[in-house]
Parts: C-alpha cells; sequence; structure tokens
C-alpha cells in the first residue's frame, strides 16, 4: 500500500494539481500537504511492522495533537510527522522545536492516564517527509527523537 502511496503523490506531484480530490477549493495548501505525509508516514509505519492505534488524537487539555500512536513491538510509539514540499526550510525534523516536544509530551501523558493498561515502555518517535524533484516522496524516521 505504502508503494502505490508513493506513486500515486509522485503522478500527482508531476501534474502540478490534485487530481481526483473531493476537497473544496479552499482547503490551505499546506494543510493539504501536511493530511498527504501523515497518510503516507501512516502506511510507511505500517510497512516498518507498526501497529497503528490512532490518528490525529487531540488532547483535551488543549495540549495539542498527536499525529499517529502505534506499538512497535512491545514499546508504544507516539510519532510527530513533519511534512516539506520543498528543502528551503531545512529538514522537516528541525521543525519539531522543544516546545512542540513538550506540547507532544504532554498530549502523550493525558493519552497514557486514560489507558486501562499502561504500557511499559513508550518513546517519541518523528517522521520527516519530504518532496524531492528527481526521486519523489522521501520518508525518514527518527526513533526515539527526544524525551517526554
Amino acid at each position: 500500500m505504502y508503494r502505490a502511496l508513493v506513486w500515486k503523490e509522485r503522478q500527482r506531484a508531476q501534474r502540478g494539481r490534485r487530481a481526483g480530490s473531493a476537497q473544496p477549493v479552499a482547503t490551505a495548501a499546506h494543510l493539504e500537504t501536511g493530511e498527504r505525509g501523515e497518510t503516507l508516514a501512516y502506511w510507511y509505519l505500517r510497512q516498518s511492522g507498526y501497529t497503528m492505534v490512532a490518528r490525529n488524537r487531540r488532547a483535551r487539555a488543549g495540549a495539542g495533537e498527536l499525529d499517529l500512536i502505534g506499538w512497535d513491538g512491545p514499546i508504544l510509539a507516539f510519532v510527530e510527522v513533519k511534512t516539506r514540499s520543498s528543502g528551503e526550510a531545512g529538514p522537516p525534523e528541525a521543525a519539531v522545536s522543544r516546545a512542540k516536544q513538550k506540547r507532544i509530551a504532554k498530549a502523550a501523558h493525558e493519552y497514557l492516564r486514560r489507558l486501562k493498561v499502561k504500557p511499559v515502555n513508550y518513546r517519541f518517535d518523528i517522521v520527516g517527509v519530504s518532496w524531492d524533484a528527481e526521486a519523489g516522496y522521501q520518508v525518514r524516521l527518527t526513533k526515539d527523537a527526544f524525551k517526554g
């Protein structure tokens, strides 16, 4: 499935338009890019052996949102996805500032409090999705990217 999505995104980028999209025209381009990046990251992680349990999980305390949550073997991973359509702003992973890490950790701890069975091990991963005109979409997984 991941390879099919990468092919589809490469075709879409080559055409330079949104083919077959049912989304309203008013959708901001950066939101659409982020959504496509999260979908690619989701399937990439599934292909890598993760068992995904949640997407776009909002914290009640206003702490923000957890992009993806999944089990990597016995470890529960809270995954932040960053997508870039060009390399001008640097690598996508660099956009996860210390303040953003704190918000992610706060949302993750709220999620953990609500679980009936507490996982012994958890970590924070970052998936960087970037577009290169020659290579297409590149997905990079950084496991245990920061402490929360």
